[in-house]
This record gives structure tokens, sequence and C-alpha cells, in this order.
């Protein structure tokens, strides 16, 4: 049964990290390439980096290069989100799921995990 459970959002003050994390079911996480994505109020859900399933990051948005770092445990199914120097245009709703192209076609989607950043 497909299942994605994210956490670790929080309010934060500009400038400050949070690392969100991914709890994946097998058939989810295993041997597929993974992403996070985000979704600010008003705004299209977006990509803002993913993983190849041999754990080389790819496609990072270039809003979030050199601040947000992704990656993934594959003995626990986990993926994450190491997300650094934040910035109040990081506020949005973040999400993990499977990557692959067509993404945006996607119907099943975890419940997200609230991120608030401050000025």
């Amino acid at each position: 049964q497909a299942q994605l459970a994210e956490s670790g959002g929080a309010l934060v003050q500009a400038g400050g990290s949070l690392r969100l994390s991914c709890a994946a079911s097998r058939s989810m996480f295993i041997g597929q390439a993974m992403g996070w994505y985000r979704q600010a109020p008003g705004k299209e859900r977006e990509l803002v980096a993913a993983m190849t399933r041999d754990g080389t990051p790819t496609n990072v948005a270039d809003s979030v290069k050199g601040r947000f770092t992704i990656s993934r445990d594959g003995a626990k199914n986990m993926l994450y989100l190491e997300m650094n120097s934040l910035k109040p245009e990081d506020t949005a709703v973040y999400y993990c799921n499977r990557f692959w192209y067509d993404w945006r076609r996607y119907t099943y989607w975890g419940q997200g995990t609230q991120v608030t950043v401050s000025s």
C-alpha cells in the first residue's frame, strides 16, 4: 500500500535551518527516484529537488541550490531535506513523492509538512 508521511516543518526565522523527513512505504521507495516538492499559497506545486534511486541529487531548483540538500536512507525507506539559510519565499507546504517527469499527474500525495519562514 502506498504511503508517504512528511514531518519536520515548523515556524522559523529567516536565516534559520530545518530538516524535513519523509517516511515512505517500501513499495513507494525501493528502486524509485524520489523528490521533494512544495506548494506555496496561491501557487502551483513545484519540484524542489530529486534524488535518483542510487542516491544522486538531480533536478535541484535554482532557487534552493546551495541552501537545500536532499538525501535518502535506503535501509529505513526515508527521504530527507536539509534546509539552510531559509528565506520567507521558502514558506510552503512541503511534500515528498516518487520522482519522474510526469510527476504533475500524480494523484496520491501525503499530508505534507508546513514550513513558515518569518522575516
